[in-house]
């Protein structure tokens, strides 16, 4: 199976998230990850999907995606030809015995702190999967004591707009 990225651009009404995740649903594929969110269009906002289905399967469910009716325009995001990234927040146990050694942890991957308290820090982390899980690898040792991942978010490289072409 390949994992496959979707942006999806939608009309921003009710339902029509439920309308796309249950046609999913009803294909027997589970999505990997979902991040909804508006656009520079008030009227439209984006989901990102990423599903791990083989190529065919994925072209019967884009050609279903497109009938639905408040769905605008669908565009699978190659890894080579699009910037995505997760968002991580973390809170880790550190004492004053271990702080230091998080802290260089957390500078090692571009992280930041932010929220402190006595016995634990709360750290944020964005970047690609692999940096996440690797962050997450490193911090493990320290005790993790409570976790949030976002979904994958991901946008075309370069300077064209899929928003552009499709909302007017």
């Amino acid at each position: 199976m390949t994992k496959h990225t979707l942006s999806v651009l939608v009309e921003n009404k009710p339902g029509v998230l439920a309308r796309v995740a249950g046609l999913f649903s009803r294909r027997g594929f589970n999505i990997d990850s979902l991040a909804v969110g508006p656009t520079e269009h008030p009227d439209v906002s984006r989901m990102t999907i990423v599903v791990a289905v083989e190529d065919l399967p994925l072209e019967q469910v884009t050609k279903q995606l497109n009938k639905l009716i408040n769905v605008i325009k669908i565009v699978e995001l190659e890894a080579s030809a699009a910037v995505r990234r997760e968002l991580l927040l973390v809170k880790v146990r550190a004492d004053a015995t271990v702080r230091s050694q998080v802290l260089e942890t957390v500078q090692l991957f571009r992280a930041k702190v932010v929220d402190v308290s006595p016995e634990a820090l709360t750290i944020e982390a964005t970047g690609t999967a692999d940096k996440i899980e690797a962050l997450l690898r490193m911090l493990e040792p320290y005790g993790v004591r409570e976790m949030v991942q976002s979904g994958m978010v991901a946008i075309g490289r370069g300077p064209r707009s899929i928003t552009a072409t499709a909302v007017r």
